[in-house]
């Protein structure tokens, strides 16, 4: 399973479109075949900080959503958004056992 954690960090002027855009977006890639979890969240500290959480089954059905069209543009529209450029971090992980 792949981890991705990413964040956006939104102007004043523009938290509620980041935030729409985000929750279209994650509607839209809960659908794709792979997609195990796919949330966004407001951050408690920076309400202007918007945080997503995915768990995809493997690498292929993480590139293919990279590849649908959808997903490229809502990038390229939130940066046009933010404050600053967006991070992202992807992490190879299994469940483990205590």
């Amino acid at each position: 399973m792949l981890i991705v954690t990413g964040s956006i960090r939104a102007r004043p002027d523009t938290i509620d479109q980041v935030l729409a855009l985000s929750l279209e977006h994650v509607h839209r890639s809960r659908q794709e075949p792979g997609c195990l979890l796919h949330s966004v969240h407001r951050d408690a500290e920076d309400p202007l900080r918007v945080v997503f959480l995915e768990h995809w089954e493997d690498a292929d059905a993480l590139r293919s959503h990279f590849g649908v069209p959808a997903s490229g543009a809502f990038v390229n529209e939130a940066s046009a958004l933010a404050a600053a450029p967006p991070e992202m971090a992807i992490y190879d992980a299994q469940p483990a056992s205590l």
